[in-house]
């Protein structure tokens, strides 16, 4: 690597789109070498508006550009931007974190050509203090979310189910299982319990609830650990993207945090 790390992004929606801004806006130690989309055309069209427009490729060419791989796609093209980063021994920056519990073997992948996989935080909070507490024994981890119902619209999960939300009027309790489950059930929406799974003590121990409510403006995720060293509850509430309601506009800020930490001659947190 030199010493200003290249950066390629995997999606160019509202969360690619906001990361790259950023970067070409200018981050020491980083910049942007390369997107990729799934309208190349209309990404093409976008990146005009750059400071230091960059080349729209596929997916499956972005290890050839970055040092870093940030993928902030759908889910269904996740192993294309995630196998080629990782046997190339790239920096691997997934944001579909639930991805890694369908391909639990990347960790593997990356291990065995030198890579890493660095998971921002996302929409979440407290994942150090987790991590902290999984040195010691935690006993139980839980998840309440709470999502205005657009933000669930689509989930493969209400569908299976026949779970309609048009007009709901009152809050209804859409899912309860392990993260596992709930990350394949609602892809777009909990990639932060698989976070939270992956962070403590997996995605078959970590217990979830999914809630649309009509009530509230905010994705909202309370969190409650125990363990032997700490009991803690936690609450956090994202304002949705006007973009894509089903992330928060958190999401690409902790992207952005995250690339900064890789480079920051000082680091806080575990």
């Amino acid at each position: 690597m030199t010493s200003s790390h290249s950066v390629a992004i995997g999606g160019f929606g509202a969360i690619g789109m906001a990361v790259a801004r950023k970067l070409d806006e200018g981050i020491a130690g980083l910049h942007l070498a390369a997107v990729s989309a799934r309208d190349r055309e209309a990404a093409s069209y976008r990146m005009q508006n750059f400071r230091k427009p960059v080349p729209v490729i596929a997916a499956g060419e972005l290890a050839e550009y970055g040092d870093i791989v940030v993928e902030c796609a759908p889910a269904a093209v996740f192993a294309e931007i995630a196998e080629p980063a990782l046997k190339a021994g790239r920096i691997f920056m997934p944001l579909s974190i639930g991805q890694l519990l369908v391909h639990p073997d990347y960790e593997d992948l990356a291990r065995a050509n030198h890579g890493r996989i660095i998971a921002p935080t996302g929409a979440l909070l407290g994942l150090d203090a987790v991590r902290a507490a999984a040195e010691g024994t935690i006993e139980s981890v839980t998840m309440v979310t709470r999502k205005p119902p657009g933000g669930l619209a689509g989930a493969p999960y209400l569908e299976q189910q026949g779970i309609s939300l048009d007009g709901l009027a009152k809050p209804l309790k859409v899912f309860e299982g392990t993260a596992r489950e709930g990350a394949r059930g609602f892809p777009a929406n909990v990639n932060v319990a698989a976070a939270l799974s992956l962070a403590g003590i997996g995605p078959d121990r970590t217990r979830l609830e999914i809630w649309a409510d009509p009530a509230v403006t905010r994705n909202t995720h309370v969190i409650t650990v125990e363990a032997d060293s700490v009991r803690f509850e936690m609450k956090i509430e994202n304002v949705p993207s006007v973009e894509n309601p089903r992330t928060g506009k958190l999401t690409p800020l902790s992207v952005i945090a995250a690339l900064r930490g890789l480079v920051s001659p000082m680091r806080i947190g575990t």
